[in-house]
């Protein structure tokens, strides 16, 4: 994975932890954060597979939380001031003597790459496919905790790998997805 994906990956990860959050100590967080990191930068390398098109959402944005913060009443961010999010905040455009605004990291959340890892992790044949689509063969350390998850690991990310409770956003762009790592057969060319 391109290192520009790093803030993107990093973002998208703490919004769905935030959005399904683990229920017990620092260690289950720290469990569950693992799996949804692993997910996220496994969909991330789908949907950004080369270096092109990594510097290009490094340079544009991700797009931010707005859809999904709605789609799931999920930590509505503070106001802003009327500021723009986009303002340079994250970036380092302007940030001399400028405090970053606290939920200036939801600017980097990429909703597609949300949606893709919470297919992911609810589905864990897709997952299979989806490491397997990228170059993984087989359970590697880089993808361990999403596709082999050990007891601790389930009992720690039981809402961010429910089905039912991860069906709004998977469902935003599941059929990309399924499209680009498992496609139907009348829909290959």
């Amino acid at each position: 994975m391109h290192s520009a994906l790093s803030p993107l990956v990093a973002a998208t990860t703490r919004w769905l932890t935030r959005a399904y959050p683990s229920g017990g100590g620092a260690l289950q967080r720290a469990l569950a954060e693992g799996q949804a990191r692993q997910a996220v930068t496994l969909a991330a390398a789908l949907r950004y597979p080369t270096d092109l098109d990594a510097g290009l959402v490094a340079m544009t944005g991700a797009g931010g939380t707005d859809r999904l913060d709605w789609i799931t009443g999920a930590d509505a961010p503070a106001d802003t001031g009327g500021e723009d999010r986009q303002g340079g905040l994250l970036r380092g455009e302007g940030h001399e003597g400028r405090e970053e605004h606290p939920d200036a990291w939801r600017t980097w959340v990429d909703e597609t790459v949300a949606s893709w890892a919470a297919c992911l992790l609810g589905d864990p044949e897709l997952a299979a496919a989806a490491a397997a689509a990228v170059g993984g063969a087989g359970v590697p350390d880089a993808h361990r905790r999403l596709l082999a998850p050990g007891e601790h690991d389930r009992r720690a990310a039981a809402l961010l790998r429910h089905p039912d409770l991860l069906a709004p956003v998977a469902d935003l762009h599941r059929a990309e997805l399924l499209d680009l790592v498992a496609p139907s057969p009348d829909r290959r060319g």
